[in-house]
């Protein structure tokens, strides 16, 4: 099963988008993360985050995100924990390193993957 990160965006608009994701998807929807990681100048960043298990045809399951640019106290993030606990799901809370720290998304995208693995939140390689 391929599993692949999906960015939205920083989360400005785009929170709106996968909120819709969710709603719209709820048969399919997984589990709603918010990644915390403290960035370079020091303040706290969120990734909000929704993986959804693959469609019917096909082995792709995608992992959405909204990386690192909603402040902690932000009303986007009540939206946000608002949808997933509409599907009678909790939203999922994790510090991670911030992105900054690797050399590239890709690498990092690849790091939360297997964090998400080894805590049993998506399914393992196959």
């Amino acid at each position: 099963m391929i599993q692949r990160f999906i960015e939205l965006g920083e989360g400005y608009g785009d929170i709106y988008e996968l909120s819709e994701l969710i709603a719209s998807n709820k048969e399919r929807f997984l589990h709603g993360f918010v990644f915390e990681a403290k960035a370079p100048n020091g303040t706290n960043a969120l990734s909000l985050s929704a993986a959804f298990k693959p469609a019917k045809e096909g082995n792709f399951m995608p992992i959405y995100i909204c990386r690192e640019g909603i402040p902690t106290d932000s009303k986007r993030l009540e939206l946000f924990e608002s949808v997933v606990r509409e599907t009678g799901k909790t939203p999922i809370r994790m510090e991670v390193k911030h992105s900054s720290a690797y050399a590239d998304r890709v690498h990092y995208f690849s790091h939360l993957i297997a964090i998400l693995r080894l805590n049993h939140f998506i399914p393992p390689m196959q």
